[in-house]
């Protein structure tokens, strides 16, 4: 059913009033349209996909939350860009707040409210009452901050099934946002901001480990399972921002490349096994997937 003209007018509104209420809190947003995707279309939509994506060094709008901003004036022209915006995405893992958030979903039978309970007593931790925000679909998203020095890496189902991470490079819905299933809303007896410290334990969790050695230049030859091994660890290798050597999703696509070359019938499962690594190292998992798919679309061409 379509939206009247006046109605979207002031669902747009009252989406700007609350992101701007937001980043006066501190918080970068941007907009959001009603499937919860970044509302402001992407300048390179027309343009042949590349290797590296922009994140925005391009100077233009339309980068998702690489377009999270907390000026007042900024967020006023990102929505006047995108007049269908019905909400407003909050990016995660950046000061003053290093904000980490735990989605809980209840849906597809799953239970991640309990789920995270019983994370919780497993591993000896109490949860904080921390901001959190009500979900469409009866879940909940559990705010916390977390250290400045660590990156935080989103991760879907990885700490129990119902569980997401949206750490460093990720966002959540802002309280306030209408998506095609509802709208979020702050709970009730809900504390403001700051959110509180990330319990030490869900840290732990939250972390990958380290890969005990570098990751080599080049691909060992050997089994299939070495050479898995060592395509994961190139990936989980990767520094945030690229820094001393290829950026992720340069890493992700040069592995994943290595991977389907072989055309085995390990290839498939090495690729899953990138986008894991990827996840962990933060890279949003919508970004990972199409960077595999691309390269196996280039590896079947010979393209590398």
């Amino acid at each position: 059913m379509s939206v009247p003209p006046h109605e979207r007018e002031t669902v747009h509104t009252a989406a700007l009033k609350y992101a701007l209420a937001a980043a006066n809190k501190g918080l970068g947003v941007f907009p959001l349209s009603r499937t919860k995707l970044p509302a402001v279309r992407s300048p390179h939509r027309d343009e042949k996909a590349a290797t590296r994506r922009c994140r925005g060094e391009c100077g233009r709008i339309g980068h998702g939350v690489h377009d999270a901003t907390t000026d007042p004036s900024a967020i006023r022209a990102l929505f006047a860009a995108a007049p269908w915006a019905s909400g407003y995405g909050i990016a995660c893992g950046r000061p003053p707040h290093h904000l980490i958030g735990i989605d809980l979903d209840v849906k597809h039978d799953q239970d991640g409210i309990t789920a995270f309970t019983d994370l919780a007593d497993a591993h000896g931790f109490t949860i904080p009452d921390t901001v959190t925000v009500l979900t469409p679909s009866g879940g909940q998203h559990r705010w916390f901050s977390g250290p400045a020095d660590v990156h935080m890496p989103n991760s879907v189902a990885k700490l129990a099934p119902g569980i997401d991470v949206r750490g460093t490079g990720g966002y959540l819905v802002g309280p306030g946002s209408l998506t095609t299933a509802g709208r979020y809303v702050l709970a009730p007896e809900s504390p403001r901001l700051p959110a509180e410290p990330v319990p030490e334990q869900l840290q732990t969790l939250l972390i990958p480990a380290k890969p005990q050695s570098a990751a080599p230049s080049r691909c060992p030859a050997g089994t299939s399972g070495s050479r898995a091994t060592a395509l994961v660890r190139f990936v989980l290798d990767a520094t945030p921002g690229g820094k001393e050597g290829a950026g992720r999703n340069d890493r992700l696509y040069w592995a994943a490349c290595r991977a389907y070359e072989t055309g085995g019938p390990d290839a498939h499962g090495i690729a899953a096994a990138l986008v894991d690594a990827a996840l962990h190292v933060g890279l949003p998992e919508a970004e990972a997937r199409a960077t595999v798919a691309s390269a196996a679309r280039n590896a079947r061409r010979g393209v590398a």
